[in-house]
């Protein structure tokens, strides 16, 4: 009697799946355009650091020890040469 009423939805009792997949798609597409607008930086909200190079990170790490103390200036001037 009641056959095609409120019961069986769309699609022979699937439209909860619909809805469902509908739902997910919303869902990754909005995360989608956050991250895009984001730029990619997954969350991190650092926009004025911007990644060293690898030399000009130990080169830093090198300027630090000699200023500390922990190297002498011949040892400073090697490992400079070395890596340039």
């Amino acid at each position: 009697m009641f056959r095609y009423g409120y019961g069986m939805g769309m699609v022979g009792g699937f439209g909860w799946l619909v809805s469902l997949l509908v739902i997910v798609l919303l869902v990754i597409g909005i995360v989608y355009l956050v991250q895009a607008l984001d730029g990619g930086r997954g969350g991190s909200h650092r926009h004025d650091r911007t990644p060293v190079p690898r030399e000009d990170s130990a080169l830093r790490i090198l300027r630090e020890r000699y200023a500390r103390g922990e190297i002498d200036r011949d040892e400073f001037e090697q490992r400079k040469r070395d890596l340039s």
